[in-house]
């Protein structure tokens, strides 16, 4: 007998299906390419069949594995369409709007207007918010944990977004570091020998690359020290001397710590924060409501944090 394979496999089976690309796939679906691999093994040992007949130059679908693709289809289809009517449910008993948010981001001018806003609009609705640490954010938007979220850019293909703000980002150093004694602005060559601190497992190994700047515009990887998962264990990790890291501007405001000191990075593309919301869902009434609500303060405001 085989077993049933989970709806998250087939989501990735269908991702390299479109594509026939390990690499693009893993990218669009936000896991690192060995991830994505291990899946769809563990996904043909489950059904005890190849679906992917992989060579050094190109990928292709077996027969079992077209003959998989409309079923595989169905059945993705079908679990968001029982998660957007659990979720329906759920919010037109309890009238609750759950919002996730990492960091600082619910404190964020943009965010505290948003939601004003939205009280304004909807005072019979309950909000409840809810911390995210760095790992779990998008899981939580893909499971139902939260029905939207306050998140910095870039998210993975199926998390929609509307962007609110962007600001520069600066690198965040241990005040003992010689570089935080510099008076002009550090170079990325400046930071090459530091070790970043890094994230666990692959779930969100796309957005860390980004935010961490790997690999260089050179080709080089970068040095990865300390595991955390959330951003105080970061900060923490950086007044101790482990690594480095790239954060908002903002965390200058936000996260005032003895021990550090952030400096501005010359050619260091600044980061976007935004609104995001699951693909399909963004039409569910709370959703809609705040998603109309952050545009309405949009359209009222301008420059870096609202």
């Amino acid at each position: 007998m085989t077993a049933d394979p989970s709806v998250h496999q087939l989501r990735l089976f269908l991702a390299l299906a479109q594509d026939l690309h390990f690499g693009r796939a893993a990218k669009r679906m936000f896991i690192s390419q060995p991830a994505l691999s291990r899946q769809i093994i563990a996904l043909e040992r489950r059904m005890r069949v190849h679906l992917v007949r992989r060579s050094t130059r190109r990928v292709e679908l077996t027969t079992a594995g077209q003959a998989l693709l409309p079923e595989a289809r169905a059945v993705v289809e079908a679990a968001d369409r029982l998660g957007e009517v659990i979720r329906s449910q759920s919010r037109r008993v309890c009238g609750r709007l759950r919002i996730g948010f990492i960091g600082a981001e619910a404190a964020m001018p943009y965010a505290r207007r948003i939601l004003a806003e939205f009280r304004r609009r909807h005072p019979e609705s309950e909000i409840e918010m809810r911390s995210l640490d760095l790992v779990n954010q998008v899981r939580a938007l893909v499971t139902g944990e939260v029905d939207a979220a306050f998140l910095r850019q870039p998210l993975p293909a199926g998390i929609r977004t509307l962007q609110l703000a962007s600001e520069p980002r600066v690198v965040c150093l241990p005040a003992g570091d010689p570089l935080a004694r510099r008076r002009e602005p550090l170079t990325m060559a400046d930071l090459a020998d530091r070790p970043f601190v890094d994230l666990p497992g692959d779930t969100v190994r796309g957005w860390w690359n980004h935010w961490t700047g790997n690999p260089r515009p050179d080709g080089t990887r970068v040095r990865y020290g300390p595991v955390v998962t959330d951003v105080e264990s970061l900060l923490l990790a950086v007044a101790n001397g482990q690594g480095i890291a790239f954060l908002p501007a903002g965390a200058r405001e936000f996260y005032p710590r003895p021990g550090l000191v952030y400096t501005h990075v010359r050619g260091l593309s600044p980061c976007t924060a935004a609104l995001a919301w699951l693909a399909g869902h963004g039409d569910s009434t709370g959703v809609a409501a705040l998603r109309a609500a952050a545009r309405a303060v949009l359209r009222t405001t301008t420059g870096p944090g609202g």
